[in-house]
């Protein structure tokens, strides 16, 4: 089996591991093994699955596909704005996370960087892998990090459709309130971009994020980000 084929068949597995959770057998797992029983093993699939793959395409050979010298930048310039989607969300209460059912009670449920979007987080990674798609310009890079793009880009919808049918019209008023494309609540008048809410702290989270890899990048990666 070829380093190219090994490299597919692992992101086919990563992310038939993370659509799991939005088919039926989600619900027979959770019957059998309970809550907790079905989140270790969805975890350690997870897991399994993401080791698999950047162990194949660290082992894939080089086929590139367009050599733009310019496409190399476009890394440093996006990677800032995915750092900062991913730090907000990760210290945002969003109702889109796992218990953060409640939170549509609130008067006001979408706050600070969900005035944004409603899936920040998908929207930092799919930042992040689009950007590296274009710099790097070969195959394993297209399949590698094309994988996160499409899971991201499709995790949006597959979790609005999942809270849509579990939390019912909570989750409309949410949804009313809030776009999965960023911005396009406020530009459409259903919201209103307030950054006092987002807080310095969590922008300047989110840029250290990016200083803190971009220092370390060739060490952990083994390869320049410019």
């Amino acid at each position: 089996m070829s380093p190219m084929t090994k490299l597919l068949i692992a992101t086919a597995a990563f992310l038939a591991t993370h659509y799991l959770s939005s088919t039926p057998l989600r619900a027979r797992l959770i019957n059998a093994l309970g809550n907790n029983g079905y989140l270790v093993l969805y975890s350690a699939a997870a897991v399994a699955t993401l080791v698999a793959m950047i162990w194949a395409y660290y082992r894939a050979p080089f086929i590139g596909l367009w050599y733009v010298p310019a496409l190399r930048y476009v890394p440093l310039m996006v990677m800032p704005v995915s750092m900062a989607l991913i730090a907000c969300s990760l210290m945002t209460p969003s109702p889109t996370l796992v218990g953060g059912d409640r939170l549509l009670k609130n008067e006001e449920p979408a706050r600070g960087i969900l005035r944004i979007t409603r899936h920040p987080m998908m929207w930092g990674i799919a930042l992040w892998a689009a950007s590296h798609i274009f710099a790097r310009g070969d195959a394993a890079s297209l399949i590698f990090f094309g994988g996160f793009l499409v899971l991201a880009l499709s995790g949006t919808a597959l979790i609005d459709r999942r809270k849509r049918t579990t939390t019912g019209t909570d989750w409309q008023r949410f949804e009313r309130a809030t776009s999965n494309v960023p911005f396009a609540a406020i530009a459409g008048g259903r919201n209103q971009l307030k950054l006092a809410e987002i807080g310095w702290i969590r922008l300047l989270v989110g840029i250290a994020l990016y200083v803190v890899m971009l220092m370390l990048h060739s060490y952990i990666l083994g390869a320049r980000p410019y």
